[in-house]
């Protein structure tokens, strides 16, 4: 069966917005926590259902005062923060729409954002963001109001709307309906243009009422997680707001060097997070146990943890794997789950597929990666993972009140509560991707089983066609390189070429470490450790264990190891770090040609066995 439509378990209500989901979590729980700040001491300072709201009032009276009137949109540029949400809710009970601007984003790119949105304010978090905005100033006139957030903004927005009243913001906050305009985030441009997505109240409210329901082990009473990954992307902007209606505590840390000192003192119950970021603490173990002279203990728990997962699977786990695996429970995992803070149980991962190998391993430690999968134009979530019944390797059923079905070449469709308004001022755009019975055509191809757990399979448009006619899909080989502990990135090409080879990055962070552990010089550059001889030889395994998962006619037969980064400020990846294919393989066209030349392997260039 080639579609599953899994009815709402939520009677849905046309007339609820967004604001309403605050409104009754005040009225349920006021003096519970909603958000915890962190503090000089290192510690957390909770900030109460009844406080954040008090807040978001005296905000939005801010905004009023100010001018805003609704259905104005409101550029916000800030990194993952508390103020974030706070802004959020605010201009929603203003009756505004936020336009979110990644904090990395060009002036060349705030300039298109703010145009094309005709955003009529803008939110600025440092003084280096403004700095940003100021050079294309003059070219977006119908900006009123730059309010910057380092310069004590938004406590004089929230100051100077003392007079304005309760009524006057509580028919602000009421008046917009489900149908109505929620936000307008603008697509990562991987594939070209960046195109805004119409998000509606509807879309949060109905797809947060239905995946709390479903979801109710991991937004349980108690429940808190640790926000890391940007807010201004709709994955993160989801779990924000379901967490308000779930009263579930929320902490920020933007800076990923400070994760694990915030997580052992925040202590989360679950996390959300990206494949990239599972890889990279399970690397950062291994390579540090490496240094210990703990190699081989280490990677004989993880074994141990696979093995043992994989036997849960199966309804019994042997007593001598019992035994394995509480000793090891001692000498490495407790360790590994107390880096964690100790009290993770769940993970939520989207935006790549997490390796099955992962997804066991971290399963043994009694967190559970629930796998999901959904684009900007989903409200983020379409699938999950469900915590009693889940399948590492798959990104779970549709959730309640979304449907997900196949078309004749595979590629994804959905539609339900969560799928989107349209494009922002590009209805051709829309058209092409919505069929005329609410569709929506996603670009990624999958399969589904028997139970309807989707599995991601690859990208439609990045389908590489050899000269020989072999269709090869680019994730399937990609994702087990990257998992490689000094591998940064990877891309496969080889579109009608005789071929298939790829394009491979080290791993800044991780490189210095590997190095040490392996007898070389630690501060090597990037440029000579493409050169070095056990660096090759390491990712040629890497290259080895993709091959092994695919036919001969698929597999990469040379690969580069550039002596640079992809990074976003290279215009290689996107704000949440995807590849962008077509750029890269225009920047880097005379690397590729010289693959298939035939000419001598040149810098970093090796051939697979």
């Amino acid at each position: 069966m080639n579609e599953f439509v899994v009815p709402a378990v939520v009677t849905p209500d046309p007339d609820a917005n967004t604001t309403d989901l605050l409104v009754d979590r005040v009225a349920q729980a006021p003096a519970d926590a909603l958000f915890a700040l962190p503090t000089a001491d290192g510690g957390w300072e909770d900030v109460t259902a009844e406080e954040f709201h008090r807040q978001v009032v005296a905000l939005a009276k801010g905004f009023v005062a100010a001018g805003v009137e609704p259905g104005d949109k409101i550029g916000f540029m800030c990194k993952t923060r508390y103020e974030w949400t706070l802004v959020d809710f605010a201009a929603w009970f203003a009756g505004a729409v936020l336009v979110p601007i990644y904090e990395t984003s060009s002036p060349s790119q705030i300039q298109y954002i703010l145009d094309d949105s005709e955003a009529n304010h803008l939110i600025v978090e440092s003084a280096e963001h403004y700095a940003r905005f100021d050079e294309i100033a003059s070219e977006v006139p119908n900006i009123g109001h730059v309010w910057q957030m380092h310069l004590g903004a938004l406590e004089k927005l929230a100051a100077d709307g003392a007079d304005v009243t309760d009524e006057a913001v509580e028919a602000r906050r009421s008046a917009a309906v489900g149908s109505d305009l929620a936000t307008l985030i603008y697509t990562s441009g991987s594939t070209g243009v960046p195109k805004g997505v119409m998000l509606t109240h509807s879309n949060f409210v109905e797809l947060s009422r239905n995946a709390r329901i479903a979801m109710k082990e991991v937004f349980a009473p108690g429940a808190s997680t640790l926000l890391f990954i940007t807010t201004a992307h709709v994955f993160a902007r989801f779990i924000s707001i379901i967490c308000v209606h779930g009263g579930i505590k929320v902490g920020h840390q933007a800076d990923t060097k400070q994760l694990l000192p915030a997580l052992g003192s925040f202590k989360p119950t679950f996390l959300l997070a990206v494949p990239r970021v599972f890889e990279k603490v399970y690397n950062s173990a291994e390579q540090k146990a490496e240094a210990g002279g703990k190699g081989k203990i280490f990677r004989k728990a993880a074994d141990t943890a696979i093995e043992y997962s994989k036997a849960l699977d199966t309804g019994h786990v042997p007593l001598g794997l019992k035994l394995r695996f509480t000793l090891f429970d001692k000498l490495v995992y407790s360790k590994l789950k107390n880096a964690m803070g100790g009290r993770v149980q769940y993970a939520v991962s989207g935006s790549a597929p997490l390796g099955t190998r992962l997804g066991h391993f971290f399963r043994a430690l009694n967190v559970r990666i629930l796998e999901g999968y959904g684009l900007t134009e989903t409200t983020a979530p379409a699938s999950v993972n469900l915590v009693n019944n889940f399948k590492i390797g798959t990104v779970g059923p549709a959730l309640p009140g979304v449907g997900i079905k196949l078309a004749e070449d595979g590629e994804i469709l959905i539609t339900g509560v969560n799928v989107f308004a349209g494009y922002w001022k590009k209805p051709e755009a829309t058209a092409e991707v919505m069929t005329e019975d609410g569709w929506f055509h996603t670009g990624d191809i999958g399969t589904i089983d028997d139970d309807g757990y989707l599995t991601i399979t690859g990208r439609k448009k990045e389908i590489i066609v050899t000269a020989g006619g072999k269709n090869v899909a680019p994730a399937a080989l990609e994702d087990p390189i990257r998992a490689n502990p000094i591998v940064g990135q990877v891309v496969v090409v080889g579109d009608q070429k005789p071929f298939v080879s790829a394009l491979i990055t080290l791993d800044p962070e991780m490189l210095p470490v590997w190095l040490n552990n392996n007898g070389e010089d630690a501060q090597m550059s990037l440029a000579d450790a493409a050169k070095n001889p056990k660096v090759l030889a390491e990712v040629q395994s890497a290259v080895d264990v993709a091959n092994g998962r695919v036919s001969r006619a698929e597999s990469i037969r040379k690969f580069v190891i550039l002596g640079s980064e992809f990074t976003e400020d290279s215009g290689h990846l996107t704000p949440k770090m995807s590849i962008k294919r077509h750029v890269i393989t225009k920047d880097f066209a005379d690397v590729i040609d010289g693959i298939y030349s035939g000419a001598p392997e040149t810098q970093g260039i090796s051939l697979s066995q």
